[in-house]
């Protein structure tokens, strides 16, 4: 690859490989891991899967592993602003000339006639670079659905669900079911599985599979469970711990789930002699966790808060977040949405609770055109501004806003990215093209 003399040029390189598109599968990346010397057998994983809550989840993970005094490896997607962001190593995002050394070596081992994805490359890389680096724990997110997933070729020590709602309909299914299938396409033989998945079809999809792969389940309110107790504190009860008044470094009541299934998983490991749990070191981990674009709040006067909502799953999460934990007057929205999304279903939630909304572009190919969200929105909604430049419809909302008032950005995690750049969140060359 003497082709590719820099980091910056490999990220670009990466990015054209999106051209190659969404080939599912499993053949190339493991082909390409061998070839590697097989990178993901060398450290013990955990493996998530689900609709919303996967990163929250994951970084929850990561955080009280670290804590433990592991060396902990975290693979998510997409990024928001650097790519780097997609490896860290407990908590600290990989330096950009290690990922070109794995970049070089894994492009030294790509077959002429075989060439990647964008996301099989950055997989293997990610668990090329966690080999190199010595982790004892990678905890790794699925990019989309699970069954055909590049990440699908580990053998993790256990598997999280968090749960499956309607999204990706084009590559995963229509229906709930079908989507339910892919997502359970990560359980493995005998591997225990944790999931907070509440729809009667999909559990029972969830069950089937988990009993012909003799894999043990746990289900949140059944098997463990969470209550809240006060703001960002909850008690857990789960399989063999009680854990009174933990405090959540995470806005938000779905948090609270997210933070059981995390312990449940942990508490599995430790039922198989995989780690200890220590108490001070769990409650250290979920208090220092940190997972950027959700429920983030980028100004107090008025209230901005950064949230990349993007199907009615996670709209629904904003909706009550919005309710619950933020005093406001008049709440102005200003989202930026991708046009494959279900836009009605995320309005339908969302804009209801707002005075305003303010439809804006993402520099991004998917990006709806803000006029269509505009007649999509009008029978929900009389105040709406149609402002194509992301900074300059912030820059409305705020002019509209009274000190009392709160401003909600969100529509997409690749806007949430867009966004924490114009509130100065330094950024790498040619980042914003990479979903």
């Amino acid at each position: 690859m003497s082709a590719v003399p820099d980091y910056d040029a490999a990220v670009n390189f990466l990015c054209r490989l999106q051209k190659v598109g969404i080939k599912f599968g499993l053949n190339r990346t493991e082909n390409l891991l061998e070839r590697l010397g097989n990178p993901h057998c060398r450290f013990r994983s955990i493996h998530i899967a689900g609709t919303n809550g996967k990163g929250s989840t994951a970084a929850m993970l990561s955080s009280i592993l670290t804590n433990h005094g592991f060396r902990v490896g975290l693979y998510t997607s997409p990024h928001l602003v650097r790519f780097t962001e997609r490896f860290r190593i407990n908590d600290q995002e990989a330096p950009t000339d290690k990922i070109f050394k794995v970049f070089q070596d894994v492009m030294e081992v790509v077959s002429g006639d075989e060439w990647p994805t964008f996301f099989e490359a950055v997989t293997a890389m990610a668990f090329h670079y966690f080999a190199q680096e010595g982790v004892d724990w990678a905890v790794i997110e699925t990019g989309m659905g699970g069954r055909l997933d590049a990440t699908n070729v580990i053998h993790p020590d256990v598997a999280v669900i968090t749960n499956v709602a309607m999204d990706h309909q084009e590559f995963l299914g229509a229906t709930l079911s079908a989507i339910a299938r892919e997502k359970a396409g990560i359980v493995k033989e005998a591997t225990p599985v944790v999931t907070a998945v509440r729809q009667p079809v999909v559990q029972s999809t969830l069950k089937t599979t988990c009993l012909k792969k003799r894999a043990p389940l746990f289900r949140y309110g059944i098997h463990f469970r969470s209550r809240r107790n006060g703001p960002q504190r909850f008690h857990y009860h789960g399989l063999s711990h009680s854990w009174s008044d933990l405090s959540l470094g995470l806005l938000g009541e779905h948090q609270y789930i997210n933070a059981s299934m995390a312990l449940a998983a942990l508490e599995i490991l430790e039922s198989h002699g995989a780690i200890p749990l220590d108490g001070k070191a769990v409650e250290a981990g979920l208090l220092s966790v940190r997972w950027p674009g959700r429920l983030e709040i980028l100004e107090t006067n008025p209230l901005v808060v950064l949230d990349g909502a993007h199907n009615p799953h996670g709209a629904e999460s904003l909706r009550t977040a919005l309710m619950s934990l933020f005093p406001y007057r008049r709440l102005h929205l200003v989202m930026g949405i991708m046009g494959d999304k279900d836009i009605r279903g995320i309005f339908r939630r969302l804009l209801p609770l707002a005075e305003t909304a303010i439809f804006t572009r993402p520099r991004y190919g998917r990006a709806a055109d803000p006029e269509n969200l505009r007649r999509l929105a009008s029978p929900l909604i009389k105040k709406i501004y149609v402002i194509p430049k992301p900074g300059d419809a912030i820059a409305q909302a705020k002019s509209l806003a009274s000190p009392d008032d709160a401003i909600c950005i969100t529509g997409s995690l690749y806007f949430a990215g867009e966004v924490k750049e114009l509130y100065g969140e330094p950024s790498q060359v040619h980042d914003r093209l990479l979903a």
